[in-house]
């Protein structure tokens, strides 16, 4: 294991409430994942995917490296990583919040696994998405968004007119 990866382990083991058994999970896991609590280290983001995916395509315009993103198998929900507390105060339609008293499931960083994945895995830093860049992300995300269903002959919602 790289120096990278390794950093990315001690610093996503050290939010669980017993860092051994969470490398243990990981380690001995058919699934590869461990559940993680946020509001610890971090609070998690959870957006729809098509937003998500936009959105971090615009993050990764704004900033050099961003702070880690999950995707899940269906890659319909995209969650990103950002300070603890940011759950609290969030305020955005369609954008689910997982703060202190939650649980998410983490896959050990660089290692696929079949439920979850890594868009942006963590470097170990401890570096997480800044909110007000991700909240700029999001309405430009939503836009492009918007623009694209109006272009398709499509309401807000998807319906066709």
């Amino acid at each position: 294991m790289d120096t990278g990866a390794k950093s990315a382990v001690e610093w996503l083991a050290g939010a669980a409430p017993d860092p051994d058994a969470c490398r243990w999970a990981w380690e001995r896991s058919a699934l590869g994942i461990a559940l993680l609590p946020a509001g610890r280290r971090w609070d998690v983001l959870i957006l729809p995917g098509e937003l998500g995916y936009p959105a971090l395509d615009v993050l990764t315009r704004l900033v050099a490296r961003p702070g880690p993103v999950l995707a899940d198998s269906g890659e319909e929900r995209t969650g990103f990583f950002v300070p603890p507390g940011t759950a609290d105060h969030w305020l955005g339609s369609g954008v689910r919040t997982a703060g202190y008293g939650t649980w998410i499931a983490v896959p050990y960083p660089g290692r696929a696994t079949g439920r979850v994945r890594w868009l942006v895995a963590p470097d170990g830093s401890g570096a997480l998405n800044d909110p007000a860049l991700l909240e700029l992300a999001l309405h430009e995300a939503a836009a492009g968004v918007a623009e694209a269903r109006r272009r398709a002959g499509r309401g807000p919602e998807g319906a066709v007119r």
